[in-house]
């Protein structure tokens, strides 16, 4: 079983367990494990405690984060389709593919792709000269299911697997402690409509370790009674985790579903909040 594995189980036993507050020793007898070496693998991967987390899932916290956010309207100027954004701990550009491109269905388009280990369990990548085209988190053998998907969108492309060219970029991604004033550059290459390239763009203002409603991303992008039509655009992201839809929660706080599973949605909310909150006092 991997660390993942383990972590994502002890995660779910948490979630089911917010309101009674589960004990270290009643979480490491879950995963039979000894409270000392759960401690210790749980902070190893998350970089918080079990304790913190826990807070981190609370509906109040979520409540704070919603009312405390920053109004994605003072960032809505930026959000046009050729702009760049700048997301904290990167500097993220989003390109949309052109009418043109789209219309050469992939002629001349090189794709490079592979499956990784990340701290959310394996994850498959594909990316052209421009940047990121897909990122999604596998739950099993999709693999198959992903290459299909490029070759039925790029009919006319030459897709190859490329692992040390696609590690580099989820080394970049995933590179421990990241620091607000280094960033490092990454591009997205993806294809849209106007409506979800805008959504996407939205996500990319929501700061780690914050959240956005589906409403004031309606608000952001100049459709505040498209809520419904947000949270399809959001459940369309082509690249997982670079495009923060997991930042997205319903008005109540609740965190709501993500496409990639709802432990995988807390997973990665611990482990944004171990990276860019204060410490524990």
């Amino acid at each position: 079983m991997t660390d993942y594995v383990r972590i994502a189980d002890a995660i779910d036993f948490i979630a089911r367990r917010v309101d009674s507050q589960p004990t270290l020793n009643e979480i490491a007898a879950h995963l039979h494990l000894s409270p000392f070496h759960f401690q210790r693998l749980f902070c190893r991967w998350a970089g918080v405690t079990p304790k913190r987390f826990l807070q981190v899932l609370t509906l109040e916290r979520a409540k704070q984060l919603l009312s405390e956010s920053r109004p994605l309207l003072e960032v809505s100027d930026s959000l046009g389709l050729s702009s760049a954004s700048r997301l904290y701990d990167h500097f993220v550009h989003l390109e949309a593919v052109t009418p043109g491109e789209f219309k050469m269905r992939g002629r001349g388009l090189t794709i490079e792709y592979a499956v990784h280990d990340t701290p959310f369990g394996k994850a498959f990548i594909a990316i052209t000269s421009k940047g990121i085209c897909n990122f999604s988190f596998l739950d099993g053998a999709e693999t198959d299911e992903h290459l299909t998907g490029l070759h039925k969108k790029w009919p006319n492309a030459m897709v190859h697997e490329n692992r040390q060219q696609t590690l580099a970029v989820i080394r970049a991604m995933f590179c421990g402690k990241m620091k607000l004033d280094r960033p490092i550059p990454i591009s997205l290459h993806v294809s849209g409509t106007n409506f979800q390239i805008s959504v996407w763009k939205a996500l990319l203002q929501i700061a780690p370790a914050t959240v956005a409603s589906y409403s004031q991303v309606a608000t952001a992008i100049g459709h505040p009674s498209s809520a419904k039509a947000v949270g399809l655009a959001v459940g369309a992201n082509p690249v997982a985790f670079l495009i923060p839809c997991h930042r997205v929660i319903q008005q109540s706080g609740k965190l709501g579903g993500y496409h990639w599973g709802e432990t995988r949605k807390q997973a990665i909310h611990a482990w944004e909040s171990a990276r860019y909150e204060l410490p524990e006092p």
